[in-house]
């Protein structure tokens, strides 16, 4: 099979959908001539044109709000905010409007939307361009979350979100643009909500998310040096969280590592160790729930400060090393 690029899968992605189905259409900052801060929407503009490649003045909450306009009117918009960090400008739109409108309305209504958004350190853009605050929006009721890792995730992962009926947040990790993979050229879709084994393992599981999968994947690899069997488990979408796949393997391995980039305080990561605490699988713990993430502090400019604010390879082999060794 071909590989193409993170970056390629999403756009490959979004022009198959626009070519099958007119009511799709992208809007967003610098996304028609200039083809996108990262150049994911490159060549779009010349294949369809102003009316559906919608470049907006710099505006968050407008061009959010344009888009779920769009939505409850049949459309089916993809809106890009060119950094996560400007989701906080886009929230009153997204928050307050896409994602209570069909509780709103008893049903008969549906916002049909994606938004699209690259997050994460690694790129020294420093503490305004850098966040991972994809936890602020699990918590709203009426939204969808996901967190692609791999290339095949991102295209099969994006058309089923840009088929949802709901508004979905799509997180990009901006490290991942230029990882390769395996990806089919036809049409295919992952559904939300189905989380994956990227590794089978028998003595920890990790439990990891976007650019975290890898690392833990290139850690797993380490440890294994020294006979200890990982685990990984990619949750690709956190809300719908598929809670049986991250119980299963904790009953199998019993013990887990739970492993993301932003910070620890209220981050996804606290939801996991819940929802695993909760289940069946506690009966089976042989050793405390543990949590590897973000220092407590805006991600720094400086490189050596930004790589230690957020966890890394060596990070997660210590870590893991030291659950697996643990007596109980």
């Amino acid at each position: 099979m071909r590989e193409i690029t993170y970056l390629e899968a999403i756009r490959e992605a979004m022009t198959q959908e626009m070519e099958r189905d007119e009511s799709v259409f992208l809007i967003g900052e610098d996304i028609g001539t200039y083809g996108g801060a990262f150049q994911v929407t490159h060549g779009m503009y010349e294949q369809f044109g102003p009316e559906r490649i919608l470049d907006t003045p710099i505006t968050e909450l407008g061009l959010t709000g344009a888009a779920t306009g769009a939505a409850l009117i049949g459309m089916r918009p993809i809106a890009e905010i060119m950094f996560m960090d400007f989701t906080t400008l886009a929230s009153e739109q997204l928050v307050n409007q896409a994602a209570k409108l069909r509780f709103m309305f008893g049903g008969k209504a549906s916002v049909p939307m994606v938004l699209r958004t690259p997050a994460g350190s690694g790129t020294g853009a420093a503490e305004h361009h850098s966040q991972s605050l994809e936890n602020w929006f699990v918590h709203v009721p009426g939204l969808k979350v996901v967190m692609p890792t791999t290339p095949y995730d991102a295209k099969g992962l994006l058309l089923a979100s840009i088929r949802d009926n709901n508004p979905v947040v799509f997180v990009e990790h901006k490290l991942l643009y230029k990882t390769k993979g395996e990806v089919p050229e036809e049409d295919y879709t992952i559904p939300l909500g189905q989380a994956d084994v990227k590794r089978s393992g028998t003595d920890l599981t990790i439990v990891a998310t976007s650019i975290m999968v890898s690392r833990s994947l290139e850690a797993a690899e380490e440890l294994a040096k020294e006979g200890i069997n990982v685990e990984v488990v990619d949750p690709r979408s956190l809300r719908p969280l598929d809670t049986g796949t991250i119980v299963e393997s904790v009953k199998k391995t019993g013990k887990v590592l739970i492993v993301h980039e932003a910070v620890k305080t209220g981050g996804f990561g606290g939801e996991l160790a819940g929802v695993i605490a909760e289940s069946e699988a506690f009966g089976y713990l042989e050793a405390p729930i543990v949590r590897l993430a973000g220092r407590e502090i805006p991600i720094p400019y400086n490189r050596t400060l930004e790589q230690n604010a957020v966890p890394q390879v060596a990070n997660i082999v210590e870590k893991a090393r030291d659950i697996v060794q643990l007596k109980v």
